[in-house]
């Protein structure tokens, strides 16, 4: 059985939003016992991740590694359409990840304790994004 949904966010600009509970919520409503949900952002100036759900300085942290790894407004950056932040929300994203598979159990999401699903907008400006859900299984 398959079953797929389409979640739209309003993010307030660059940083984290978690949508574990959101995205749950697409696996129970799937009816789905066991199987697998595929999570995808449909744009190329954010990500997703799975990582600690409990500390924040986690996430402020990891916006400080990516930040040295593409930071905004490098003169070597020939694309800059959109500001200073453009070319480096497309690396991040890259290097990121726009796709994250996730084990599902007993009709629910199969992560860890401390672990949660993460929309990581790179634009410093807020954005509207979309999240397509597919959740595959029995």
């Amino acid at each position: 059985m398959t079953y797929q949904s389409t979640l739209e966010f309003y993010t307030t600009g660059r940083g984290t939003s978690n949508i574990t509970s959101e995205i749950a919520g697409v696996v129970r409503a799937s009816g789905i016992q066991c199987g697998i949900a595929h999570v995808f952002v449909q744009h190329t100036s954010c990500s997703l991740t799975i990582t600690e759900n409990a500390d924040p300085d986690v996430r402020r942290d990891l916006e400080t590694v990516i930040a040295r790894l593409a930071p905004d407004g490098d003169p070597s950056y020939r694309h800059d359409l959109e500001g200073p932040d453009d070319m480096a929300a497309h690396a991040r994203s890259m290097l990121t990840g726009t796709g994250l598979t996730v084990p599902v159990g007993a009709n629910g999401l199969l992560l860890g304790v401390w672990q949660g699903i993460f929309l990581w907008e790179h634009r410093t400006a807020p954005q509207h994004r979309q999240v397509v859900v597919t959740v595959l299984g029995s």
